[in-house]
């Protein structure tokens, strides 16, 4: 059978007791996050939907323990009906592992809503706003033959919108594509055209610009309508009797689009795929058929679908996502067609951690996870084995998990309309990240032989760098800020254009830091922000790091960067705070640790410290400096 997005076939079925378990959850009870989460993790039907939201406002009246889930409030903006696709969002986000609070803003009161400061759109108080704008509100209801000026209008238009948004408020925007709207006019004549489907390529294109130019997010429904065919992602009788801008069936994929795009916003997005051997990327079993007899390759279509898997999971390594083995195996005998096979295209300096042995594959999971110092819900796992997958959910119930069937050929199309790699941004920092945390292995072994923590830092021939923001880094640095949540002291979010406000505000002190060692670069890794006080003092705003450098000082660099510069400008002491969240724990003493002292600790849990300046003694650090 073909697969099918619509259907939302990499999630496995419902349980027949899904209704029980939704409506049994106890706000007292342990855990209710990561069970919300699993529940979500199913293929559900709209009534699912409804239960699942009343199920999560349950728990939020009931101060439950949400975590995983992070928190996030969408905000609405559309010229159509949207209340199923509101009902529809919180589970997907819930896949994501953010707990999704929605607000819609009055219907088809588009710009009303922007130019209004005191408009219900504002008072929501939103991370983000989803502009949920279709054809018809950029006048493309029908087809006009030699209208070019309809795209430089329906640009001008969205423009406009914007201007009034950023007027008001610095809340980041989700800019949508447009879906082919209509049967061509002319035939396969309307793509040399103006004025026809040309039209909307342009303004595709144009929209792409102006979210690039001014640091906001796009959510590319175009790519989706082609995905699941114009026809069906589009239902006239919906629209004119509900002014519904899609067909009902294309909603449930339709909200996970925007809960992979939240989530990739948040930092929720996978870092890790982790792969099974034995008839997943390629076919047999080499303990029992041998080299020879394992299949894959040129020449029959069974290898030649290994091969694709392969090619996306290098495609994958390519822009970031780090790769992991997973299988039962002699270890021996699973490298064998990496180093001998003449078509394997994946090599094993392509796997960051290779695990073949026969211990349960959740806890190998674990183990990799710990090797490559991330959390089992940055993974996801790919494996042919139906039982191997239900266990390994159960036990892992925040590893994501496709259903791929046993169809070779459809391996690489589910892993992929499962969205579990989603992106907001690229730089050259993801993608030197696989080669970076391979290289961890590496340094894993170092530290193994060391003879003590300094003896194994020292080893590492560190090189440290501490700048100012500035616009070329300024994509990472709006992405580090938006998705670190753990080492992260106080969770504040600055979009793109905040991040510009603050290269050009003379009240505030900023930095980033870059690492490398003897075994690769790790690019940006930690950011601070200072604020200027009206007593000349100092307050840390923003400080956060990557748990890739965990332990090797880093934060120590930072503060002496951070004295020295105050101590320049005569600043007499620098305070800061610990505001707690459910995932910054892991820094609940941090300014503890830095001899910070602690000045009062409020009802919220938020600790406030100051550090005198005269008083800083400066420690011996493993780095060498450079500008």
């Amino acid at each position: 059978m073909m697969f099918d997005p619509l259907e939302l076939g990499w999630l496995p079925r419902a349980p027949d007791d899904l209704r029980t378990r939704l409506r049994g959850l106890n706000p007292a009870a342990p855990r209710c996050g990561e069970l919300l989460c699993a529940l979500a993790n199913y293929a559900v039907e709209v009534t699912h939907a409804g239960l699942f939201n009343r199920a999560l406002s349950r728990m939020r009246t009931g101060q439950a323990d949400l975590a995983p889930l992070i928190p996030f409030r969408l905000s609405i903006l559309s010229n159509a009906t949207v209340d199923l696709i509101a009902d529809a969002l919180p589970i997907a986000a819930a896949r994501r592992r953010v707990a999704l609070d929605v607000r819609i803003a009055p219907y088809d009161q588009v710009f009303q809503q922007a130019i209004d400061p005191a408009s219900e759109l504002y008072r929501a108080n939103s991370d983000a706003i989803l502009l949920l704008l279709d054809h018809r509100w950029f006048g493309l209801n029908s087809p006009t033959p030699g209208s070019a000026a309809r795209v430089s209008s329906a640009l001008q238009r969205i423009t406009e919108l914007l201007d009034a948004l950023r007027a008001n408020t610095d809340t980041p925007v989700i800019v949508q594509t447009i879906g082919m709207p209509q049967s061509p006019l002319f035939g396969s004549f309307d793509c040399r055209l103006d004025g026809t489907a040309r039209d909307v390529d342009l303004i595709n294109r144009g929209l792409a610009t102006l979210v690039n130019d001014r640091g906001h997010y796009l959510l590319d429904v175009a790519t989706l309508c082609n995905t699941v065919g114009a026809v069906r992602f589009h239902d006239p009788v919906a629209w004119n009797l509900y002014k519904l801008p899609m067909a009902s069936r294309v909603v449930p994929l339709y909200a996970d689009w925007v809960a992979r795009l939240i989530g990739a916003i948040r930092g929720t997005s996978k870092k890790c795929l982790v792969l099974d051997l034995d008839n997943t990327i390629w076919g047999g079993v080499i303990g029992d058929d041998g080299l020879e007899g394992i299949r894959i390759g040129q020449g029959s279509a069974e290898g030649e679908s290994f091969l694709e898997i392969q090619r996306l999971a290098l495609d994958l390594k390519r822009r970031g996502v780090l790769l992991a083995v997973c299988s039962k195996n002699d270890d021996a005998t699973a490298r064998v067609p990496f180093r001998k096979h003449p078509e394997m295209l994946l090599k094993e300096q392509d796997i960051a951690v290779f695990l073949a042995n026969w211990t349960d594959k959740a806890s190998n999971i674990e183990a990799i996870a710990e090797a490559l110092n991330i959390g089992v819900d940055a993974m996801a796992f790919l494996d042919d084995n139906g039982a191997e997958r239900a266990q390994v959910r159960a036990a892992l119930p925040l590893v994501a998990i496709p259903e791929i069937g046993s169809d070779p050929a459809q391996y690489p199309a589910i892993l992929s309309a499962a969205g579990y790699f989603e992106a907001v941004s690229y730089s050259v920092e993801d993608q030197l990240r696989a080669e970076s945390y391979a290289a961890n292995a590496s340094r894993a072994e170092v530290k193994a032989k060391a003879r003590d923590l300094g003896n194994y830092l020292d080893s590492l021939e560190m090189v440290i760098s501490h700048a100012a923001f500035d616009s070329a880094n300024r994509p990472r640095i709006a992405q580090l800020i938006n998705k670190s949540n753990q080492f992260n002291l106080t969770t504040r979010r600055y979009p793109e254009p905040a991040v510009a406000a603050l290269e050009l505000d003379q009240t505030k002190y900023t930095f980033q830091t870059r690492l490398r060692d003897r075994f690769g670069d790790f690019g940006i890794i930690g950011i601070m922000i200072a604020t200027t006080c009206s007593d000349g003092s100092w307050d840390i705003d923003t400080w956060l790091m990557s748990c890739r450098v965990l332990g090797r000082r880093v934060e120590w660099s930072m503060l002496e960067a951070l004295v020295n510069a105050a101590a320049s400008h005569q600043v007499p002491y620098i305070s800061a705070s610990y505001l707690p969240t459910e995932r910054n724990s892991m820094v609940a003493d941090h300014y503890d640790k830095l001899a910070f002292t602690r000045i009062s600790v409020g009802d919220d849990g938020v600790i406030r410290y100051r550090l005198s300046i005269s008083e800083y003694l400066a420690p011996t650090l493993p780095f060498r400096m450079t500008a």
